[in-house]
C-alpha cells in the first residue's frame, strides 16, 4: 500500500462525521480560495507586501518600488481591489492604494514564519 493511504479502514465516524459538519461550506471555501488566490502571483505578492509597508502608495511609486511597469502594477492593483485586499482613494490627480483590514490579515497569514518542516 502507498504510504499516503491507510492499510486498514478504521473510520471514527462520530468523530469523523462532526468534523465533516464543522466545516465551512462551498460559498466560504470559495471566497477564502479567491482571497487567496490573489495573493498566489509573485508581483501581487509584492505589491501587498509593498502597501503593507508603505501603508498608502500610488501606482508610480509601487511600480518603482516592486521594479514593474506602472501598467503591469495598475492591473494587478485592480485584482488586488476586486478580490477585497486593496481600496483606492482618488487625492487630486494621484490614485493612492492601501490595504484593507482583510487584506492585511490575509497577507499577515500568507507571511507568517513557517516552521522548518514547511515545505516552501
Amino acid at each position: 500500500m502507498s504510504d499516503d493511504q491507510c492499510d486498514l479502514l478504521c473510520l471514527d465516524l462520530d468523530y469523523a462525521e462532526a468534523l465533516r459538519t464543522s466545516l465551512p461550506g462551498d460559498e466560504a471555501l470559495r471566497g477564502r480560495a479567491e482571497l487567496l488566490r490573489a495573493l498566489g502571483d509573485p508581483t501581487r505578492l509584492r505589491i501587498a507586501h509593498a502597501l503593507l509597508a508603505g501603508d498608502e502608495l500610488c501606482v508610480c511609486d509601487l511600480a518603482w518600488i516592486v521594479g514593474s511597469s506602472q501598467g503591469l502594477v495598475s492591473h494587478h492593483l485592480r485584482q488586488l481591489r476586486s478580490a477585497g485586499l486593496a481600496t483606492s482613494r482618488r487625492d487630486g490627480k494621484l490614485v493612492m492604494y492601501r490595504l484593507t483590514d482583510t487584506g492585511r490579515h490575509v497577507l499577515a497569514l500568507a507571511g507568517a514564519p513557517m516552521k522548518e518542516a514547511d515545505p516552501v
